[in-house]
């Protein structure tokens, strides 16, 4: 009986295997990969299109430099899959995204052929200058590529990065993978032909004899270097859209095609060799070889799991809290013609689509630039407008410190909707949102909520835009809303106000937002545990109902707060900051949260289980804070003093 063939892509455990196919083989092994992938992502979800695109640069990549002894560095990260795949990680791909899989996102912790951690845009060029100024203080001899794709050119640390390595001149290259939907006019017959021309290696041993041969003239060589300088710049910025990189210091080749197996090995065969910061501009599609991913890359550029056949998803039953906050931003809008919305590259993600398409005059989207969405909203905030910026919290993070001195310190009523806050699960410790109770809790000024549903959040939202004092942050969850029913009709939040949702005799629990509803629940299960709790529904982080907040301390010797966020300095610290002021004797104050730790990827349901943040969880540590029997499966992870 005859064992069955190995297809190409079993037949790749390293870089080096890829090494011994001919190039025909490798367009074969492009299409295998790809049906892999594929394969993958419609079970667990995932970075589709953008994986899709980056199979023939992946591949070449990996043929012409020695990972993981050269350091290729990818930009956010979610166009690593195939890098993955071939780099000894075939059979661990099944389980992308999962608890105990392997991550959506280069991982050193997984492989040494993963240079860098990212999740977040625009770091590859920084990270890849500081490699290569340590390769050279240190004696080393490796090459360093960062691949960064063209949405990470709207972000400023990128320009940074290219600045620096510019003006530096060390050997690096940068491969800008130009994923846009429509072709640049400068691919063509003649720009390949320029193409050839200036990679070939009789180009650049011309221009080497020049410089050589001027060198021994003697007078004049000045003037002849400068002539042919000249003329190969003209030439160049005539065809070749590469000027802004040339005047940062780089040598620009491209644009080339990116699905060209053949010709972009040729490239960065000869790119490898020449000295200085190189910048190759590789065109590529997203979505490349699925054809629901090549109709539909912005819907396939992060999915859920899907039909393969039909490319769709089971939507959810409940719309998601950003389809909530998107739609009350619309209606909102419609009363109010100084109401603006902002996103960084996530209109679709953070339910602005609808915005933009109802008030395109009053959309803006930034690009990948947090930083510059928060000041930019001040701006509008300076001339009397009402910004909303909405930003995944995770993301918040990189606009900190726009939104303490350029929001903040000027009392700017800017209204940040922070979506996916607390744990976002798949896509891992870059992604979870679970800080940002912590930080922007500590900006004087700001209003800090976060709802406990869908009807609350569309609350607050109008809220915010009622009062024009101070900025005001809304963090809510990833994934469905709780399925209250939805009023139309907006209603006022007394700002600073918290409400109490069940009242009880023996411990206070003191939820925020997400955790209101699993603390109820959880408030059942401790009644049949002959435990009476009262939940309180702690809307506002900041300012904190101190009228409620002492009538509870006055109350209760023992309470739990409980936030979907980071322990040191949220919610819980809060208060017990406020309770030593108040009462540094008087009551015991215990804490459930996030942990001090970066989570691993695993499901939302999975990650909240283990952090105790469940109405099991919660029932289980207020049975600990309240000196009761200890159930089997207590909370581990979770801190009592």
């Amino acid at each position: 009986m005859s064992q069955k063939t190995k297809t190409l892509l079993e037949r790749i455990d390293s870089p080096e295997d890829l090494k011994r196919l001919s190039v025909e083989e490798m367009g074969r092994l492009c299409e295998e990969l790809r049906s892999y992938m594929v394969s993958v992502v419609c079970d667990c979800g995932g970075h589709l299109a953008p994986n899709l695109g980056v199979v023939e640069l992946t591949l070449a990549l990996h043929y012409i430099y020695d990972c993981p002894r050269d350091k290729i560095i990818w930009d956010v990260g979610h166009q690593c899959y195939v890098h993955k795949i071939i780099t000894g990680r075939r059979e661990a791909f099944k389980w992308l995204r999962q608890d105990g899989g392997i991550s959506g996102f280069p991982s050193p912790e997984e492989s040494p052929c993963d240079a860098f951690a990212t999740g977040h845009a625009c770091t590859s060029i920084s990270a890849a200058v500081g490699y290569a100024a340590a390769r050279d203080l240190s004696g080393q001899d490796f090459n360093v590529v960062a691949v960064v794709g063209d949405g990470a050119l709207t972000g400023g640390l990128a320009y940074e990065g290219l600045n620096n390595a510019g003006a530096s001149g060390r050997n690096l290259l940068v491969v800008l993978n130009d994923n846009q939907m429509s072709i640049s006019p400068n691919v063509g017959a003649f720009s390949q032909y320029l193409n050839t021309i200036i990679l070939d290696p009789r180009y650049t041993k011309l221009k080497k004899d020049i410089w050589e041969m001027t060198e021994k003239l003697p007078v004049g060589k000045d003037q002849v270097r400068s002539f042919a300088h000249r003329l190969e710049e003209s030439v160049k910025n005539l065809f070749v859209p590469g000027m802004l990189f040339e005047e940062l210091g780089f040598r620009y080749f491209g644009p080339i095609d990116g699905h060209d197996l053949e010709e972009m090995i040729h490239a960065l065969k000869t790119v490898k060799e020449l000295e200085g910061p190189i910048l190759l501009h590789v065109l590529t599609k997203k979505g490349k070889g699925f054809q629901h991913a090549e109709n539909n890359p912005t819907r396939f550029h992060g999915t859920a799991a899907f039909d393969v056949d039909t490319g769709q998803s089971l939507p959810p039953r409940i719309p998601s809290y950003s389809w909530f906050m998107g739609q009350a931003a619309v209606e909102l809008a419609e009363n109010n013609p100084r109401i603006l919305a902002i996103t960084a590259a996530m209109p679709d993600g953070t339910g602005l689509k609808t915005f933009q398409q109802e008030h395109p005059g009053r959309f803006f989207d930034v690009g990948i630039a947090e930083q510059h969405a928060a000041t930019f909203a001040a701006g509008m905030a300076m001339v009397g407008m009402r910004p909303l910026v909405a930003l995944y919290s995770t993301f918040m993070q990189r606009a900190f410190d726009m939104a303490i001195l350029d929001v903040a310190l000027q009392k700017m009523p800017v209204v940040f909707a922070l979506d996916r806050a607390g744990l976002v699960g798949d896509d891992g410790p870059t992604h979870n949102g679970v800080f940002d109770l912590s930080f922007m809790g500590m900006i004087p000024g700001m209003i800090v909520s976060a709802p406990k549903d869908e009807v609350e959040l569309r609350d607050l939202l109008y809220t915010a835009f009622l009062q024009d004092k101070a900025p005001f942050s809304i963090r809510y969850p990833r994934g469905s809303g709780v399925g209250v029913i939805r009023s139309r009709r907006f209603r006022e939040v007394e700002i600073g106000s918290w409400e109490m949702c069940e009242d009880g005799g023996d411990v206070a629990i003191l939820a925020v937002g997400s955790m209101v509803y699993p603390a109820v629940w959880a408030r059942k299960l401790l009644l049949k545990d002959g435990i009476n709790a009262a939940v309180v529904n702690c809307r506002f982080v900041k300012p904190m109902d101190h009228a409620m907040l002492d009538r509870i301390l006055g109350s209760y010797r023992t309470i739990v707060t409980v936030e979907e966020n980071v322990l040191a300095g949220g919610f819980g610290s809060q208060v017990s900051l406020y309770a030593s002021a108040k009462r540094p004797a008087g009551n015991r104050i215990l804490h459930l949260g996030v942990s001090d730790q970066f989570l691993k990827p695993a499901k939302r349901t999975l990650l909240l289980e283990r952090m105790g943040l469940t109405p099991s969880g919660i029932r289980s540590f207020v049975q600990q804070a309240t000196g009761e029997r200890m159930d089997e499966h207590s909370v581990k992870g979770q801190h009592l003093p």
